[in-house]
């Protein structure tokens, strides 16, 4: 699982810094998370190939979250793209993209298919049979989700030399990684945890932005691997984020200890604030393992 930051930064985009935007490769799929502005620069500029992207996660109506999102999907017309794409969004995105394609009279030549969300409780948004994603139902000033990625657990993995030596036949050997009971060569029934090991253990995701604290998230994000939480202010400005519906980086560490997950990502960063150590600083008095989003980072975990 790797994750590419495209933009990490609140409000309006600069020349060195970009909006909300983020690309998570998960078991062969290219998820887009938010399109603000510039989004296609950096998607370029970080050499992800637009052709892999079939689904894209917007988490709510404000501008530095999807204004770059009606130009990609331009873009990828004029590329003459054919593989269908599907975006996830609050109810509205649908008429907001469809209304300038029809003003400039630039209809896609691909299936271009909405998935409008409305439910203020985490459901069950995208699953094949590698990958789940729920939603992650945030309080902020607009209707929000943050998105929940999961691998769904693997094959489990063959011990040679127990299967060697129990002498199976190579044409059981996906039966077995799929967790069946095989006969041997000679008739014996071998039962599968003697000749396999456990899988990989499934990782998992979660994006929180923009948000204001809010404990309610902390059991659908229990013990996610890596939390992307929103951290606008700093402490100093903490009076700023409950009428802005935003989150301090101390707020976000109380979340990630809270839920116990394995390291905490801080973003969304106000643009008034030019030493960003700070954010680490503060939220590691709180919780341990942070890291802080830049645009261009990439984490693999």
């Amino acid at each position: 699982m790797k994750l590419t930051i495209l933009g990490c930064f609140s409000a309006t985009p600069r020349t060195d810094t970009n909006p909300t935007s983020q690309v998570l490769e998960i078991n062969n799929h290219l998820f887009l998370i938010d399109c603000g502005e510039g989004t296609q620069v950096e998607l370029r500029r970080n050499k992800i190939k637009f052709a892999r992207i079939k689904h894209i996660f917007i988490s709510h109506l404000h501008g530095d979250h999807f204004f770059g999102l009606v130009g990609l999907i331009s873009t990828f017309r004029l590329l003459t793209r054919e593989t269908e794409l599907h975006i996830y969004g609050p109810k509205g995105l649908k008429d907001i993209i469809t209304l300038q394609m029809k003003l400039s009279e630039s209809w896609t030549n691909y299936p271009l298919i909405f998935h409008e969300l409305t439910s203020k409780h985490s459901e069950l948004i995208f699953e094949d049979e590698k990958v789940e994603v729920y939603t992650i139902p945030l309080d902020h000033r607009v209707y929000t989700n943050g998105f929940l990625f999961k691998e769904k657990p693997g094959d489990r993995n063959l011990d040679m030399n127990a299967v060697l030596n129990a002498d199976i036949d190579v044409a059981y050997y996906r039966k077995i990684k799929q967790g069946f009971d095989v006969e041997n060569k000679q008739g014996v029934k071998i039962p599968n945890h003697q000749v396999t090991k456990d899988p990989s253990k499934p990782k998992s995701y979660a994006f929180c932005s923009d948000t204001a604290y809010s404990e309610a998230i902390i059991p659908v994000i229990k013990h996610v691997d890596l939390l992307y939480h929103e951290s606008t202010f700093l402490e100093k400005h903490e009076k700023l984020a409950a009428p802005t519906k935003h989150s301090t980086a101390k707020q976000a560490a109380r979340i990630a200890k809270q839920a116990e997950v394995g390291m905490l990502l801080l973003g969304h960063y106000s643009t008034r604030y030019d030493n960003l150590k700070e954010f680490k600083s503060e939220a590691e008095t709180i919780f341990k393992s942070v890291e802080l989003a830049r645009d261009g980072k990439e984490i693999t975990f």
